[in-house]
């Protein structure tokens, strides 16, 4: 067994909205101008901070019970090197979870709500005063894990992306992207806004308003839509992914036939990019961290080969 002094627990954490605008403006006095002055309600801003900074107090003090913590800051996360053996707690919002998920290779994930009442917590089933209950359970491997499969996408440049909600494949600006995409042996030349591929844990966010648009636009034109369009959602350790086509342009050289349908590894998505700039892929809907797919770039899609692993 090992010891307090030897076991770290990463603790992940994220700015409040007041804290990204001190950071703006300087200082707390010039913030407030600036919420104020637009109509908003500057002490709303004030409790977030107040009760998130209270939960973070409360998380870290049980959890130093336990090991030696690290705090870590969400835009970091993309440059941290885990440890096989670390723990990892996420303090914030379910978006901070799947964002950490996705540079984990293995580590479990116990997902703390800082505000029940601001946020519901999909993927937040703790508050900061359940860890000393939770923890030694965790540490002797005897709570019960969520898995989640998680989507890769693997550019013949070499890049890698990994996802747990979503990846987005298209262009950087609000133009048309232009690609070859093949599913399986059947292939398209396509120019989109661009496509959409989701796990079974992002079926319940960018896919399905995709889906719920689906349904509406089907509704008032008086046809049935599919069962598809009607319940996009699918389990999160689910072996497929779902891929989606955002605004398909039928043209002399492109088509719409290709607009959904499902990737495993068995078939996996193949899109070649015919964009001669600024073309992208990126995931989890962080536009910061992105492969740069410009015309000749392959990107093959398909399940990632390590899944998240969530504490519950």
């Amino acid at each position: 067994m090992r010891s307090a002094d030897d076991r770290k627990i990463v603790l992940i954490l994220r700015e409040s909205r007041l804290d990204e605008l001190i950071a703006r403006f300087n200082t707390i006095q010039q913030a407030q101008f600036y919420v104020e002055h637009l109509g908003a309600d500057f002490g709303d801003y004030l409790e977030e901070r107040r009760q998130y900074h209270a939960a973070l107090h409360e998380a870290e003090t049980a959890l130093r019970q336990f090991g030696r913590v690290q705090r870590l800051d969400r835009k970091y996360l993309g440059n941290f090197i885990f440890a096989a053996d670390d723990i990892i707690v996420v303090l914030g919002q379910d978006g901070l979870v799947a964002n950490t998920l996705k540079y984990l290779d293995g580590q479990h994930v116990l997902g703390v709500n800082p505000d029940p009442k601001r946020w519901d917590g999909v993927l937040l089933p703790f508050r900061p005063s359940d860890l000393k209950r939770v923890m030694p359970e965790e540490i002797a491997f005897r709570r019960p894990v969520k898995r989640v499969t998680m989507a890769k996408a693997s550019l013949n440049t070499g890049g890698v992306l990994y996802a747990v909600n979503d990846l987005f494949i298209g262009a950087k600006s609000h133009v048309s992207a232009r690609y070859l995409l093949k599913l399986g042996k059947v292939e398209e030349h396509q120019s989109s806004s661009g496509v959409i591929v989701s796990t079974g844990m992002g079926s319940t966010g960018w896919m399905k308003s995709l889906y719920a648009g689906w349904a509406g636009a089907a509704a008032t034109l008086g046809v049935k839509p599919p069962q598809q369009a009607l319940d996009a959602h699918f389990p999160w350790d689910a072996e497929s992914l779902h891929y989606f086509v955002r605004e398909p342009f039928p043209s002399r050289t492109t088509g719409t036939s290709l607009v959904v349908g499902r990737i495993s590894n068995e078939a996996p998505l193949t899109i070649v990019s015919e964009m001669p700039e600024n073309g992208v892929i990126f995931s989890d809907g962080i536009e910061a961290d992105f492969l740069e797919f410009s015309a000749g770039t392959r990107a093959t899609i398909g399940i990632a080969e390590r899944q998240g692993l969530l504490v519950s």
